[in-house]
């Protein structure tokens, strides 16, 4: 995973306006392990549960384990701990990578989060906007503003298209494509559909499994899409809506995997930064030492057990000896979306009232804007400026990959004014964050390759996937971390069953309450996905 990095070139602040985010914070790094030390492993010591990845599933495993008094070893390739929901920090700004929301339905898991950062977790209002055709539609939808946009003439069109769909509808279903069309009728699919999820994934709908669409918009149709704009859906006596705020760390989510990071090494867990695992040696049934790179100089690790979250067909290469051919094979047809974010310091109070805006306009590049500022306005060192993340979805080595920073930093700057957000003038500064396999790809086909690696795998007694990676499965980060939680569970000789986990949840942006009820939230982060949710 590449590491944030300055543009070579550009625009650049004043150094006194860059100061540090005033008040009682607490973001200090975890003392971890990040260079070669002779004395990593001691050979009297109990062998260690390895957990590969110190994002949040890693995390979660590894201070589990530690409250049941099992030692533990954390790796990660990066120089930081909190993996994709990490927060990078550039000139006293602080910038999300992706946006990662804080809300579940899983009590322990909230609980957690509270008790890791107490009242420096905030919370905060939820607004956002889709901008389709040099126009912005508000989100969730309302009737004025959207037939506004659309027109009289292309509304009236949705909905004919949505009757025609219901008497001449698409079977069997195969694809994102067919899926979306026999629920929302093919015009709404073209217009907010099939163009940012292309954008998104890289590859054309009519490729993408219609697992995808299942998993993330089910439960929607074009009827309560619009009785939505008009009046509170019901269900079982049940309100039904989108979330209107969430919680946030002051200083970003990495805040709350740095408080992970240090109750874990406090209690005596071993966290290895700059160590990347090369090898997994099995004796057929049991992953019995593990072979790490740190920074040049690799060594042998007894385990007892591994908790792996990388990603799962980087982890079928490293085992040895090598999985049968059809298993190596299964593992390398699963693919990922990579992810790069350009975040620019822009000289001006205010640019836009939206903590995010979905770009699904095919003249530009850039898939989703964030507004940090908005998130927590601890995020920017200095109240006249604000930090812009334009994410741009890209495979490792195309054009956008592979492009200079200074490149993608004026790349960026022409799209926003082009979408009419900041002139360029007032762009005074740009850094650009590139994540490899940010994504597990549901590409048709993607199901049979994963149970076959799924069925190789379940063969060891002692190696459990857990995470999105770990398990090429779409998971929030509250799945992420059940999927953690019941991994421990297993150790100690309880029966989970992980990949479960996720599999009948309601779509993460929507929520069920009654109205005496508190509101109680589905876990995730706003994440590239088919289309917003009541679309």
């Amino acid at each position: 995973m590449s590491a944030e990095r300055a543009p070579s070139s550009g625009r650049h602040l004043n150094q006194a306006v860059l100061g540090t985010v005033n008040g009682p914070h607490d973001c200090t790094p975890a003392r971890v392990r990040t260079s070669t030390d002779p004395n990593l492993h001691d050979p009297a010591a109990e062998p260690p549960t390895l957990v590969v990845g110190a994002g949040p599933a890693g995390l979660t495993a590894a201070l589990k384990l530690i409250e049941r008094g099992r030692p533990v070893v954390v790796v990660d390739q990066d120089r930081q701990v909190g993996g994709l929901a990490r927060t990078i920090e550039y000139k006293g700004f602080r910038f999300d990578i992706g946006g990662h929301r804080f809300f579940t339905k899983v009590e322990a898991i909230a609980a957690m989060w509270r008790d890791m950062l107490g009242d420096q977790f905030l919370r905060r209002p939820r607004l956002s906007r889709i901008y389709y055709r040099g126009r912005f539609f508000d989100y969730p939808l309302k009737p004025l503003n959207a037939v506004w946009n659309l027109g009289l003439v292309t509304s009236v069109s949705v909905v004919f298209s949505r009757l025609w769909i219901q008497l001449f509808p698409i079977a069997p279903e195969r694809s994102f494509a067919d899926w979306v069309s026999n629920r929302f009728g093919p015009v709404l699919f073209r217009i907010f559909f099939k163009g940012y999820t292309e954008k998104v994934w890289g590859i054309p709908c009519d490729r993408i499994a219609s697992q995808w669409a299942a998993q993330r918009i089910k439960g929607l149709s074009l009827k309560t899409a619009v009785l939505t704009m008009l009046l509170p859906s019901r269900r079982n006596g049940q309100i039904k809506s989108l979330i209107e705020e969430f919680e946030y760390p002051q200083l970003g989510p990495g805040q709350m995997w740095e408080a992970f990071a240090r109750e874990i090494t406090g209690a005596g867990g071993d966290i290895r930064l700059n160590s990347r695992v090369v090898a997994l040696h099995h004796d057929g049934g049991r992953i019995t030492s593990v072979d790490v790179d740190s920074d040049g100089t690799r060594y042998r690790q007894p385990v007892a057990n591994v908790i792996s979250t990388m990603p799962v067909r980087q982890l079928v290469q490293q085992l040895t000896p090598a999985p049968p051919p059809s298993v190596v094979e299964a593992a390398a047809a699963l693919k990922y979306r990579d992810f790069l974010t350009v975040a620019l310091i822009i000289e001006q109070r205010d640019v836009f009232a939206d903590n995010w805006i979905y770009i699904h306009d095919d003249q530009v590049r850039v898939g989703r804007i964030q507004n940090y500022k908005n998130w927590s306005p601890h995020m920017v060192p200095d109240a006249r400026f604000t930090c812009l993340g334009l994410e741009y979805f890209c495979f490792d080595g195309d054009g956008l990959w592979s492009s200079s920073d200074a490149d993608l930093v004026a790349l960026a700057t022409r799209e926003l004014e082009a979408i009419g957000l900041v002139t360029a003038g007032l762009v005074r500064d740009g850094t650009v964050v590139r994540v490899a396999k940010a994504y597990p790809v549901y590409d048709q086909g993607y199901e049979v390759a994963l149970e076959a690696v799924k069925a190789f795998v379940a063969g060891f007694e002692n190696l459990q996937l857990v995470g999105r990676n770990g398990m090429h499965t779409y998971n929030n980060q509250d799945h992420s971390m059940l999927t953690a939680m019941l991994a421990v569970g297993n150790i100690c000789g309880e029966s989970h069953d992980l990949w479960s986990v996720n599999a009948d949840d309601e779509y993460h942006e929507e929520q069920s309450v009654t109205r005496a009820e508190p509101r109680r939230h589905l876990g995730g982060s706003p994440t590239p996905r088919a289309v917003p949710r009541l679309l």
